[in-house]
């Protein structure tokens, strides 16, 4: 389960939490709330791994990724207050929903053609000569929610964020893919951390090597998705991703009701 959590999370860039969440319910028959914290350790741990892979390839962008996680890190945290005081069927219910919000972004951006191509009226731009942002206060303010809205998921759902953040940037951005998704995974390692040590602090277990052998695998996965990654064409891995958020939501929904 380690391995898949991380292929997927090294493969687009979002996802690990998604997965690693039902995976632990189902095959663990834990709660949401128990599933949460260990699915985030995982998480984060396979995206720092993918995050150094990106900044050495040059992919991340370190200054857009520190201000998202620094706005998450406060959401995260009132996410994690939230998620304790939900009913089990409730917060089943709303992890569907968001599932399905982001299926259908997925097929409607693949459809569009938008999935490979970068916007050239995005409202913050990367400078093509240096690579960066070119900073002012409406990118400021559009890096910052999306790492709020990030950071809020995180701590709510326990999942990593990234399936929020590469959409909005690739949205509001003129990001590539694989850079939108690199940096998304630098994201997710710092507001992770955060979200496992609110966890922990507000009386969430995690099972020392059980946490550590699902963390250790997903590690391996991440490395493995970040290879393939460069190789794949975009569209389909978009789909394929689509394809599984679509049977987990489904499985969720139906458990829920």
């Amino acid at each position: 389960m380690g391995c898949l959590v991380g292929l997927i999370m090294g493969l687009t860039g979002a996802g690990g939490g998604m997965l690693a969440v039902p995976a632990l319910v189902y095959s663990q028959g834990w709660t949401m709330q128990q599933a949460m914290p260990v699915a985030l350790l995982a998480v984060s741990l396979g995206a720092l791994i993918g995050a150094i892979d990106g900044l050495r390839r040059g992919q991340v962008r370190y200054k857009a990724a520190t201000l998202m996680a620094l706005a998450g890190a406060p959401m995260t945290t009132l996410g994690v207050l939230l998620a304790q005081k939900m009913s089990q069927p409730s917060l089943m219910l709303a992890f569907s929903v968001v599932l399905m919000v982001v299926v259908m972004r997925l097929i409607a951006q693949v459809h569009a053609g938008g999935s490979a191509s970068v916007r050239s009226d995005a409202m913050a731009m990367i400078n093509q000569q240096t690579g960066r942002f070119d900073w002012s206060w409406t990118t400021a303010g559009i890096i910052g929610l999306i790492g709020a809205c990030a950071g809020f998921a995180t701590g709510l759902l326990g999942v990593g964020g990234g399936f929020i953040i590469v959409p909005l940037l690739r949205h509001f951005t003129n990001l590539s893919i694989q850079s939108a998704a690199a940096t998304s995974l630098m994201v997710i390692a710092l507001v992770g951390a955060v979200g496992v040590s609110s966890a922990v602090m507000h009386g969430a277990e995690l099972p020392f090597l059980f946490s550590m052998t699902f963390a250790s695998a997903s590690v391996f996965g991440v490395l493995a998705g970040r290879r393939i990654a460069n190789r794949l064409d975009s569209k389909t891995v978009q789909l394929i991703f689509a394809a599984m958020l679509f049977g987990v939501a489904m499985s969720f929904l139906w458990k829920s009701m």
